[in-house]
């Protein structure tokens, strides 16, 4: 009986801890698009940290800290809303066309975001991008707010992605 008491004591006790870790699920978010560009020339457009000016909600791009394309790089993305985006360069492979970056304070619904940008070489003239991360919404100790929510945070990245790859699709078939 002793054992018994003692289990659902330590049941009762770990039932906080499961429902705080379901609320702190870590979010992907995957997007790819064909580019009829050679891979250079798209790599041109996106494979220099310090401009981010290919992506129409970017105002302005700023590195405040490292040089533009070492890991440990920092930039500061003002976006045309007025909202800022600080993200650090955690890694740069100019011969593979990788890009690896996190976002270290955002106007973002978001927290924990690692991404990689790659552009990859698919055929004569054809180029895939890829752009994907792993991130977790803002708060998770509580009920999310409006806004705050998964749902939001998965919408609001994927949205970026999209709006991000449509363009550069369009400034590298020019």
């Amino acid at each position: 009986m002793r054992t018994l008491k003692s289990a659902l004591v330590l049941a009762a006790f770990a039932l906080p801890v499961v429902s705080i870790a379901a609320i702190d699920e870590t979010l992907r978010i995957r997007e790819t698009i064909e580019i009829n560009a050679p891979a250079d020339k798209v790599w041109a457009h996106a494979g220099n940290f310090a401009d981010m000016s290919w992506h129409p909600a970017v105002a302005k791009t700023t590195l405040s800290s490292g040089a533009a394309n070492a890991a440990g790089a920092q930039r500061v993305l003002v976006l045309k809303d007025g909202g800022t985006i600080h993200e650090t360069l955690t890694e740069f492979d100019d011969a593979n066309h990788v890009l690896k970056y996190t976002i270290t304070e955002s106007v973002l619904p978001l927290r924990e975001y690692d991404s990689t940008l790659q552009v990859q070489a698919v055929g004569e003239g054809k180029t895939k991008v890829t752009w994907k991360s792993m991130f977790k919404r803002k708060d998770p100790a509580h009920e999310p707010k409006a806004g705050e929510d998964d749902k939001t945070a998965r919408d609001t990245v994927t949205s970026i992605y999209q709006s991000g790859l449509q363009n550069l699709k369009a400034l590298s078939e020019k």
